[in-house]
């Protein structure tokens, strides 16, 4: 079930908010929903990527391991152009 929450507005953003909404047809109720719901998306992908990125880093930390950069670019262009290729090695974080 929705609940009613009350937004107070600056009247520029309103009167911007009115505007927008108009242009992509839709009242701005619905403009704001949607406007909020992707900025929810993003907010939420950006907490997994960072999350994946710490998790990354404590398994470097952990096991030592990386690949090199340009050998997994090579990889991937290769196999978009269905060529048949190895996969790159990990290798030993050198200190």
């Amino acid at each position: 079930m929705a609940s009613t929450t009350t937004l107070k507005l600056p009247d520029e953003l309103k009167a911007r908010i009115a505007s927008a909404a108009e242009a992509a047809n839709q009242a701005p109720h619905a403009f704001m929903i949607e406007a909020l719901a992707a900025q929810t998306a993003l907010a939420e992908r950006r907490q997994e990527f960072l999350a994946t990125a710490l998790a990354a880093e404590q398994e470097v930390a952990e096991y030592g391991l990386i690949y090199d950069a340009d050998e997994v670019l090579s990889y991937i262009e290769a196999k978009l152009n269905g060529k048949s290729v190895k996969r790159p090695k990990a290798k030993k974080l050198s200190a």
